[in-house]
């Protein structure tokens, strides 16, 4: 009886093989939001300490040169499909796991969507409309407007920027640990993962216990001979 029920909790607790393929579309999709998102703190995050303090060296006329240059050259797919794609993707991650496929990372998904909706809307709430401010700035009035138009742009933009790559590294982060988490959970029919590791010894006492038993059957003791008869 004992074996029987360990032989059937082992069964039960074998990976269901129909939700292998949703368990590798949400693998997928949180590494691929993991990549763009990492990507995005790394961008941002070399402006902050990198590209802009570096233009702040320079003059004020090669500094809104060199600023609309980079707002013109980085509108590229290479950057528009993380940028964009890290949402959808976040949010297929966030919708698998509430529905049952590695639940115990969905904290982690959640505040990564959050931190990177937040960093999204910085982006396209103050930084964008510089840019476009900076686009379309006047540069004709000799070095006088170039300052003007340099002080409107760059303090704020500056600013900002460290807020977005915070976030973006912040979200970033919350992924590697959704990651973490989500490797180490193995999905089993009824979510009885424990009951698999804890069976299969008792499955194999079991067995041993029923091989004994059926020894002595098969090798009776002699019988028993009292002293009178020897």
């Amino acid at each position: 009886m004992g074996g029987g029920t360990a032989a059937g909790r082992v069964v039960d607790a074998l990976p269901n093989e129909e939700e292998q393929p949703v368990r590798n579309l949400q693998t997928g999709a949180l590494i691929a939001a993991t990549l763009s998102t990492g990507l995005m703190a790394g961008l941002f995050a070399a402006f902050a300490y990198a590209v802009m303090p570096g233009l702040a060296r320079s003059s004020d006329h090669a500094f809104v040169e060199v600023m609309r240059n980079i707002n013109k050259a980085i509108l590229n797919p290479v950057f528009m499909l993380p940028f964009l794609g890290a949402i959808p993707l976040l949010g297929l991650a966030v919708v698998l796991a509430w529905r049952g496929h590695g639940r115990s990372a969905l904290p982690w998904l959640i505040a990564a969507l959050v931190l990177y909706v937040v960093a999204f809307l910085v982006t396209s709430a103050v930084n964008v409309p510089l840019n476009d401010q900076l686009a379309h700035a006047g540069g004709l009035g000799g070095d006088a407007q170039w300052i003007v138009v340099r002080a409107d742009f760059e303090r704020a933009w500056v600013r900002w920027n460290v807020v977005r790559a915070v976030l973006h590294a912040a979200a970033f982060g919350c992924l590697m640990g959704a990651l973490l988490v989500h490797g180490a959970h193995r999905p089993v029919q009824g979510g009885r993962g424990e009951d698999a590791r804890t069976s299969a010894p008792e499955l194999g006492t079991g067995h041993a216990r029923a091989g004994q038993l059926a020894g002595e059957i098969r090798s009776p003791r002699p019988p028993f001979t009292s002293s009178a008869e020897r």
